[in-house]
């Protein structure tokens, strides 16, 4: 039953309402109590001092103490009122009020004060327990050396039906109350979830072909709406992740077929005759090792990037000197940059060490002077500077090239993206299946750098790698 929100909302909000209902009423039947016994109390006292003061006037006047203490308790006393008179040794000398179930418990002379407040006791009737009587006991001293006892006495059967009413009245009060206060909770809370209702409704229908639903948002102020509008960006991102993945499966999938069709194509011309002269296989082969080394490193760059994606590639952090490095990959893309008379120049500061993995650090160093060597133009030059920049290492690498457009330079570092024949010169298009700068940008960022493209013009383009330095 209590299962959903709207159950335990209501639970709650009664549960709070009931401890404070009973709290409240608690407390104001106690304090009521209280004032009405409180003015029961002081109206005793009121009554013993008139009553002393009256049997003084009456004894000055000439009466005998019996005629006094009658006329007293006479005039003193009502239908809710009982007073009466003893003299020192506890003799009755005078009544009125006293109803004949009531008897008067008359104590020690001792605990009867003379002067102060009167001592108070309560009293039940011996026909009716539930009649209870208030008495207060007062000594008076009217003629020196005589002593009086007065006795003032009020039922408190009004005050205590009073009170037994009012607990009857809260004792259904507080019920209906609480019913009423839990059916109005329950169409409240259930009003107020209803925008939740209503969005697992629209997310239940929302799935992988949908993704561009977005979930209904009542009040964009309120909690509920700011957890429609959380929701829907996340359903936003959601649908760009997936939008993504199947970009890249399609560039991957376009990527991919064109080497294994090259393969195929040689290996089905080299096997059209039965017998071919050593230079054509060796021809073939040739081609089908060359598709087979750019298979090879489109599938090893798009696994290294998945497994990005996913959070678990295996960092091996050691200490790497960033100049030795550089210099091992020049060496390597020489045979290359010869090739297609391009040059290479170096300009290293000693000593520059990084913490990081070395076969990344190197495939991002790689990726990037690879990628200006195959854009220089033959003759052209390739500079290559690592310099210190405050906390990082700042690797410049600048080519000859024709240039990036402004209007696609945001866009270079997306995967499988190649900018057009206006970047590519002649020859250039064996390589690049464009993860080589979206691989290189997610190690530097891996790293605690980053691969930005500085500068770009028809006379070339300047990419910059910075590394935080080790301390």
């Amino acid at each position: 039953m209590f299962e959903t929100v709207r159950a335990r909302l209501t639970l709650w909000y009664v549960s709070l309402l009931a401890a404070i209902l009973v709290a409240v009423i608690a407390l104001i039947y106690i304090l009521l109590s209280r004032a009405l016994y409180a003015r029961i109390d002081d109206n005793l006292r009121v009554s013993l001092e008139v009553a002393m003061t009256s049997l003084g006037n009456d004894l000055a006047e000439g009466q005998t103490v019996e005629d006094a203490a009658r006329s007293t308790a006479g005039e003193l006393a009502s239908r809710q009122q009982l007073v009466a008179i003893y003299d020192g040794a506890g003799r009755l000398l005078g009544e009125a009020g006293r109803e004949d179930d009531i008897v008067i418990p008359l104590p020690a002379a001792a605990e009867i004060p003379l002067d102060g407040a009167p001592a108070l006791i309560t009293i039940v009737e011996t026909d009716d327990l539930d009649d209870r009587h208030r008495l207060g006991y007062r000594k008076a001293t009217v003629r020196p050396g005589v002593e009086y006892v007065i006795v003032a006495g009020s039922s408190l059967e009004p005050t205590d039906e009073e009170l037994e009413s009012l607990r009857a009245i809260l004792a259904w009060v507080v019920p209906l109350s609480l019913i009423v206060a839990g059916i109005g909770g329950w169409f409240l809370a259930r009003r107020s979830l209803s925008p939740v209702v209503a969005m697992a409704e629209r997310a239940r229908k929302i799935g992988v072909e949908s993704l561009n639903a977005r979930l209904p948002v009542a009040n964009s102020r309120d909690e509920l709406g700011k957890l429609a509008g959380t929701f829907n960006e996340l359903l936003a991102r959601l649908e760009s992740s997936v939008e993504q993945q199947r970009q890249f499966m399609a560039d991957a999938s376009h990527e991919l077929r064109t080497p294994v069709n090259i393969v195929r194509t040689a290996a089905s011309v080299a096997l059209q005759q039965p017998a071919r002269a050593e230079g054509e296989y060796r021809e073939t082969l040739g081609i089908v090792e060359q598709e087979g080394v750019r298979l090879s490193r489109l599938v090893d760059d798009m696994f290294t990037l998945t497994r990005a994606d996913a959070g678990s590639y295996p960092m091996r952090l050691t200490p790497i000197y960033l100049d030795e490095l550089i210099d091992e990959v020049v060496r390597a893309s020489r045979v290359v940059a010869g090739i297609r008379q391009v040059s290479i120049t170096v300009q290293c500061v000693p000593a520059a060490q990084v913490i990081g993995d070395e076969d990344l650090i190197r495939r991002l160093v790689v990726n990037v002077v690879d990628n200006a060597v195959r854009f220089s133009p033959a003759g052209g030059a390739v500079r290559i500077a690592l310099d210190r920049a405050g906390s990082m290492l700042a690797i410049s690498v600048s080519d000859q090239g024709p240039g990036i457009p402004a209007d696609v330079q945001s866009r270079i570092f997306e995967r499988f993206y190649r900018v057009s024949a206006a970047r590519t010169r002649e020859g250039a298009q064996d390589g690049g299946a464009g993860l080589g700068l979206a691989l290189a940008r997610w190690i530097a960022h891996a790293h605690g750098g980053d691969v930005t493209l500085a500068a770009s013009s028809q006379l070339g383009s300047t990419f910059v790698i910075t590394l935080p330095a080790a301390a």
